[in-house]
């Protein structure tokens, strides 16, 4: 069983994001219900969700989504299989931007539903006692035997 804190390379073995698109430093507390990560890779150059020298503060929701990945992963005991967003709802961007932030950005995600079929999480980014975003997002997962 593993036990906070995670580092990059045990994230990158339980999401299916890798390599550069693998944006969490670390998971430091998780749950049932919820996990809290943390990450300074919204400040990377060469971050591959950048354009135009600059990280939309949208780019935001990859990050959440790779914390519920990782919530449902450990919740579940094994890696967490590749899934679709299906649906946004009550999302907030209070910045325009995540790459000026100069604090490390944390990332809280709480299961609102979790079955087999995909899950439904409200997540939370902030740096500092700054909140940059939140909202809430379902995501679905294929059957196992259903090609992606």
């Amino acid at each position: 069983m593993l036990t906070p804190p995670l580092g990059a390379a045990a994230i990158a073995g339980l999401v299916p994001h890798q390599g550069s698109m693998c944006l969490l430093d670390r998971a430091l507390s998780w749950d049932a219900a919820e996990i809290l990560c943390a990450t300074g890779r919204h400040r990377d150059p060469a971050n591959p969700l950048r354009r135009d020298g600059m990280l939309p503060a949208v780019c935001g929701l990859e990050f959440a989504f790779q914390a519920m990945a990782l919530h449902g992963a450990l919740s579940a005991g094994g890696a967490q299989r590749p899934g679709f967003v299906s649906s946004l709802r009550e999302v907030a961007l209070e910045v325009e931007r995540l790459d000026d932030i100069p604090d490390e950005l944390r990332i809280a995600a709480t299961a609102l539903m979790a079955e087999a079929g995909g899950f439904i999480y409200r997540f939370a980014i902030t740096a500092g006692d700054r909140r940059l975003l939140h909202g809430q997002a379902a995501v679905i997962l294929p059957r196992e035997d259903t090609p992606a």
